[in-house]
């Protein structure tokens, strides 16, 4: 018996030793702090990173998930005292997850490896570790940017010494494709998303714009946008106490720098973020997000550190509110769903209330060019300042709708449907043809950009107007009830006037072509004929050609306005495809 548990002793200490060398066959230094803060880790060496420290700590977990352009999965890496990776047993736990992404400009890559550091501190104890928070990274998103490194593409950046390119695999920006999903990037997104439910969201970037004494700079959600009881605690609550406790950490913080080749002194107004961007997406399922933007031209060694710390900051910040985030989306979203009667697509600037930043920035000159011989602003880092300036982080609505009981979109459009299943919208089918009565739009104007923007040429300003008429809906035609939890996302992307809905992103441009038409030497006949049994159009018509001498001048504008009053007039024409259910 003595020798059976001599040896099991044996075996114990054995086992204690492995262990304890397991640990210590990996010291997780980063490549940034082997390089002294100058270099930033490889796509290669990020990943194989949080595999070695999942591979000692049982509470990192790391998963490759979907697809990318790049031909790469994406990744996430999860860190959870309680080892529990199974994010729908997580959220009946109370703790509050925090959503990190990284890389989606890989030339801004300070949110890489301050991410890398972040999560080691805290497994070795260095740093607290969260006792109501789950932390989720993507350690980089755009993968095929980042395998596209040089050292020259960030004109304006100090450091590091190379870094990624801010195109993907197939050159789009992904900071602007959340909504129209062109990437394999912005769908696996979407999926994580909607798998881990964040409760708050965190993108990582780098600024562009002035020049001012400050490392770090914070872009909220619009706190307006995002309303309700979410977005007066995002605004009074969680801002200014990041704000506060950086500052007793001696990191001044200031709102994201919104200009370009101007003087920040002179006030600029809050980011407005659209749901093409990150935040603007997220906000969308009510989670609280931002994007941390560090400045450009501070060392990259600083940056990181910046980085690390408000990634840090945010973390004391949920462990303390994490009960109280949790609540108020709660609310929000039942507020939404129950009593949400009309809906803002589109906001603009309240000059009726300002901020005021006590602003630490630079003098600055506008002087003559060496190059040009023309006027440059040129800045003065030998001469710091304080002012306060005005800040405008106010918005109000400017396009507001009705919310209808429910969309119906044929089942035709098939692409449009799978968008909103992968954004887990909850979408019935009708098991019978119908007639329903509907609202439906017609397209009045729109204006579209003159040149391709992120692989679209896009419509903006659009006009509709609206009328109520019976509908035949055929089995199969899908209808999405609006009381759910993607009323935001339904709202933004199926109502043509939102500035980054589906029909703005060119989803419809097959209505916007006319498919049938006319001879003229037949039409001439049958649209005399057509006057003459009806008084009414033909005194409208006659008008016309009193009022506008254009048209009046012009056979074809005759010919065919008449025609678009005929029955012969195609009804799919300008008529947008999906209809509104008012009752």
């Amino acid at each position: 018996m003595r020798q059976v548990l001599v040896a099991l002793i044996l075996c114990i200490l054995c086992i204690s030793c492995t262990n304890s060398n397991k640990k210590t066959d990996h010291n997780f230094e980063t490549h940034f702090e082997k390089t002294e803060g100058l270099e930033t880790a490889t796509y290669e060496q990020t990943i194989e990173f949080y595999k070695n420290l999942a591979g000692v700590y049982p509470e990192i977990s790391i998963k490759a998930i979907g697809e990318t352009d790049s031909g790469n999965p994406l990744h996430i890496v999860t860190l959870n005292p309680d080892s529990e990776f199974d994010f729908s047993k997580i959220r009946t736990s109370g703790k509050s997850i925090l959503l990190i992404n990284n890389g989606i400009h890989p030339g801004e890559s300070d949110g890489i490896d301050a991410t890398m550091i972040l999560f080691r501190d805290i497994v070795l104890g260095k740093i607290d570790r969260p006792k109501n928070t789950v932390l989720v990274t993507i350690p980089v998103y755009n993968i095929g940017g980042s395998l596209n490194r040089n050292s020259s593409t960030r004109t304006n950046q100090n450091g590091p010494k190379e870094y990624g390119f801010r195109g993907n695999a197939r050159n789009y920006d992904l900071n602007r494709d959340f909504v129209k999903c062109d990437t394999k990037n912005a769908r696996t997104f979407a999926q994580i998303f909607h798998h881990i439910k964040p409760d708050v969201f965190i993108d990582n970037h780098v600024s562009n714009g002035a020049d001012y004494q400050y490392t770090l700079t914070h872009l909220f959600t619009q706190h307006n946008k995002l309303g309700g009881i979410l977005g007066t605690y995002l605004h009074e609550h969680m801002m200014p106490k990041l704000e506060d406790k950086l500052s007793t950490q001696k990191w001044d913080i200031t709102p994201y720098v919104n200009i370009f080749n101007e003087v920040p002194e002179n006030g600029f107004s809050q980011f407005m973020d659209s749901p093409r961007y990150s935040t603007g997406y997220t906000t969308l399922f009510n989670t609280l997000g931002m994007m941390v933007e560090t400045h450009m031209l501070k060392p990259y060694k600083q940056r990181v550190e910046g980085t690390y710390a408000l990634m840090n900051t945010m973390i004391d910040i949920i462990e303390e509110d994490h009960e109280i985030i949790q609540q108020k989306r709660m609310e929000t979203l039942k507020n939404l769903i129950n009593h949400t009667k009309t809906y803002t697509l589109s906001w603009k600037l309240d000059t009726t209330k300002t901020s005021t930043l006590h602003f630490k920035g630079y003098e600055a000159d506008i002087i003559t060019s060496d190059i040009t011989g023309l006027p440059r602003l040129k800045y003065d880092r030998n001469k710091p300042f304080t002012k306060d300036i005005n800040y405008q982080n106010y918005f109000k609505p400017d396009i507001t709708v009705d919310v209808p009981k429910a969309y119906l979109i044929p089942k035709g459009w098939h692409n449009i449907i799978e968008l909103l299943k992968l954004n887990q919208v909850e979408i019935t089918t009708l098991q019978q043809d119908s007639i329903l009565k509907v609202e439906r739009y017609r397209i009045d104007s729109f204006e579209t950009r003159k040149a391709p923007y992120e692989g679209h040429y896009q419509h903006y300003n659009t006009h509709v107007s609206k009328t109520e008429q019976d509908v035949k809906f055929l089995k199969g035609d899908c209808i999405i009830y609006t009381n759910q939890n993607a009323l935001r996302y339904l709202m933004a992307t199926l109502e043509p006037q939102a500035p980054d809905s589906f029909f703005n992103w060119n989803f419809f441009d097959t209505i916007l072509q006319q498919k049938e038409g006319f001879s003229p030497y037949v039409w001439e006949d049958k649209a005399l004929d057509l006057l003459k049994h009806n008084p009414e159009l033909k005194n409208t018509f006659q008008k016309r050609k009193k009022e506008d001498p254009g048209f009046s001048k012009n056979w074809y504008a005759q010919l065919d306005w008449i025609h678009k009053q005929s029955e012969n007039y195609e009804k799919a024409h300008m008529r947008y495809p999906i209809y509104r259910l008012k009752h």
